[in-house]
């Protein structure tokens, strides 16, 4: 088997069993041998035979219940559900996983798919033809869900919300400043569209006075309506920092830091304070709490690299900056991607990757 010649190793196991008829390896292997070739019809009796002698081989239970499901047999659905709920050996249940799911999705059943394909990523996060097979469910379960909402309610809030939303992602703010706008006419109390709206105002053009002054207004009355968050005083702090108001950005990044330590935006925001009033400590002790909390951001990785440079920490200034430039030009590389997906916003700024 090591040498990955099954004939003559079938032949060893067959011997063996001539001399010991319940030898539960012998029947394991040679059930896992006609399984992993195709044939279902001789590996059952070679499973069963293995379970009989030692009811504890989940393995064999679940090339077993595989086989049952492939063959049409009652229980085999039910038998394999319950592998791929308990097994242990990643490998194994990835292959079982992946039946279920592929069969499934021919069945139409996009919700059941998706679970299990949340499961499988989780188990391989890295096996492009899982991510490829879970963003076709995930993206047919999303329009699935939009045309829904389109026949029940196309002139709802919601649905005002939703296009701002794909919007955003399309890379263009300024319709879906629009629709945000028709949202809150519709539905000024739900949840999260002042924040959303305030958040489109910034990113399409912060500098102005005017956008700065609505921004501010959307975001106060998302307080009013849902109550505070790190996200709401982390976006009224880089309104007051544009407004050159630093004592009161501290305020908001504070604010935004004690609700939640671990927020990125507030980390970043209260280095940037700390490093304009020359703390230079405190900025790289903020920026790098950025760095760990979400490694994948080039932003932390840059501003940390410049730091670096000031305080003549140069070993590190290098290993920052690298690590900036590596994942800018991964970031490109997804963006140039999202364009080709949308040609009709080539020559929009799109949004990262993610967003919404």
């Amino acid at each position: 088997m090591r040498a990955k010649d099954a004939a003559a190793a079938k032949g060893f196991f067959e011997d063996a069993l001539r001399h010991d008829p319940d030898n539960a390896e012998a029947h394991t292997e040679l059930g896992a041998i006609a399984f992993f070739q195709g044939d279902c019809a001789s590996a059952e009796p070679h499973l069963r035979q293995a379970l009989k002698e030692k009811p504890d081989l989940d393995k064999v239970e679940a090339l077993l219940s595989v086989c049952e499901r492939r063959r049409g047999e009652p229980g085999g659905q039910a038998d394999m559900e319950h592998a791929f709920a308990v097994l242990k050996d990643a490998k194994l249940r990835t292959q079982i996983g992946m039946e279920l799911a592929n069969d499934d999705y021919k069945q139409g059943e996009l919700e059941k798919t998706s679970a299990i394909l949340q499961t499988l990523v989780t188990l391989n996060p890295d096996n492009v033809d899982i991510l490829f097979f879970a963003q076709r469910v995930y993206s047919e379960l999303a329009d699935q869900t939009l045309n829904k909402l389109a026949v029940l309610s196309p002139n709802s809030a919601r649905m005002e919300q939703l296009i701002a939303e794909r919007l955003i992602n399309a890379g263009d703010l300024k319709d879906a400043i629009v629709h945000y706008r028709k949202a809150l006419a519709l539905g000024p109390r739900l949840p999260g569209l002042h924040f959303e709206l305030a958040e489109a105002l910034l990113q399409d053009d912060e500098n102005q006075a005017a956008t700065q002054t609505e921004a501010r207004s959307d975001l106060e009355a998302a307080i009013q309506a849902e109550g505070d968050s790190p996200n709401v005083e982390c976006e009224l702090g880089r309104i007051s920092l544009l407004q050159a108001n630093v004592a009161e950005a501290m305020s908001h990044y504070q604010r935004a830091y004690a609700a939640d330590p671990a927020d990125v935006q507030a980390q970043l925001g209260l280095a940037e304070i700390y490093q304009r009033n020359g703390n230079t400590a405190e900025a790289a002790k903020y920026l790098r709490m950025a760095v760990k909390e979400d490694p994948l951001d080039p932003e932390p990785h840059y501003k940390l690299a410049l730091l670096d440079r000031q305080m003549h920490a140069n070993d590190e200034e290098k290993k920052e900056m690298q690590l900036f430039l590596d994942l800018r030009a991964t970031r490109d590389k997804v963006k140039a991607l999202y364009q080709e997906m949308n040609p009709q916003t080539a020559h929009a700024q799109p949004a990262d990757p993610g967003t919404h």
